[in-house]
């Protein structure tokens, strides 16, 4: 049996919306807003603007459905239009000029792992959001969303080059802003 390719899956799934299949509509948004509503929040670090360019980048995707060309994976347009959505917010509410913008555990934890656990999370989230928006996307996009480097170099609309590039320079200063993170921790400065 030959396996489907998914750019094809994901043509099929676009006729079926255009055609009004609920169905199929349901399981686009099963499929791909909670990714879509992760990488907004990730970029404008607000749980209501990211809902709404979520919903804003899906009303897009069903409107493109009829239209729709199998040259790239759903998610791929989909994380695309909601970078753009959140660029605009970002621009638009001035936190960033132009310029800026060119990038198994064990089942019984204890109490303190938890604890450690939190912590761990809490700082990566805050050393995240500290960098460059364009090396904070290609971050989440590569690491915690599971995209290619194909697929995020193409929602980001860069070459893969520039992508590992961006990459590169967001791990060292996520890497820098970690250790300053622990050496506070610490007591150390």
């Amino acid at each position: 049996m030959r396996k489907t390719d998914p750019v094809e899956r994901d043509a099929d799934l676009m006729r079926r919306v255009a055609r009004g299949d609920g169905s199929a509509s349901r399981l686009l948004a099963r499929e791909h807003l909670d990714g879509a509503y992760r990488q907004a929040l990730s970029l404008l670090g607000n749980r209501s603007d990211a809902e709404d360019t979520a919903q804003e980048a899906f009303l897009r995707l069903w409107k493109a459905a009829p239209d729709w060309q199998p040259q790239a994976r759903i998610k791929t347009w989909l994380y695309r239009v909601v970078y753009n959505l959140c660029m605009d917010r970002l621009r638009q509410s001035k936190r960033f000029s132009s310029a800026e913008i060119p990038e198994q555990a064990d089942p019984a934890p204890s109490m303190f792992e938890l604890r450690e656990r939190q912590q761990m999370h809490d700082s990566l989230t805050h050393s995240l959001q500290q960098l460059p928006a364009r090396q904070q996307a290609a971050i989440r996009l590569v690491h915690l969303e599971e995209c290619s480097g194909r697929e995020a170099a193409g929602i980001l609309d860069i070459s893969t080059d520039a992508l590992e590039s961006l990459l590169a320079r967001g791990r060292r200063k996520l890497r820098d802003l970690l250790q300053t993170a622990e050496n506070r921790k610490g007591g150390r400065k």
